[in-house]
């Protein structure tokens, strides 16, 4: 293999490399077009409680830029619709790039969820991990 060929295949490499890397990965591309999928409640009429755990939460402080890292806690007495929650996995994953607050984001949350199942109660709680000694725990409700 003369030189020229074997730096040509470093740069067809290269090439290929950096192609891959511009591309959205296959759970990225599902992240970027996940929404909340709802399917009917089962039990109608039967008031009862459903809690999500989410401790993987990430998004990035506007002011810094440094992530934030928290646990997302949902409680919500469903009506009519029910939260898909792979759905709910990769709507959740999409803040990991946000520039949003803590009080933001948890508000955020809530809203999106009213829309999407329109509960009878519900509860989101972001307990953010301490950074710089200081450690928030942001709660909203909404109740009909």
């Amino acid at each position: 293999m003369s030189q020229s060929s074997s730096h040509n295949l470093g740069a067809e490499q290269q090439s290929t490399l950096e192609q891959n890397i511009a591309e959205p990965k296959y759970g990225e591309r599902l992240i970027q077009e996940g929404e909340l999928i709802t399917f009917p409640n089962p039990r109608i009429g039967r008031r009862y409680h459903i809690q999500i755990t989410l401790p993987e939460f990430t998004c990035k402080c506007p002011f810094s830029g440094y992530p934030d890292f928290a646990t997302i806690y949902l409680t919500y007495i469903p009506d009519q619709r029910v939260v898909e929650l792979k759905a709910l996995k990769l709507y959740i994953n999409g803040y990991r790039d946000r520039y949003i607050s803590h009080e933001e984001s948890v508000n955020q949350i809530l809203d999106d969820l009213i829309v999407a199942c329109d509960p009878l109660e519900i509860a989101v709680k972001g307990d953010f991990l301490p950074r710089g000694n200081v450690h928030t725990v942001i709660e909203a409700h909404h109740q009909k």
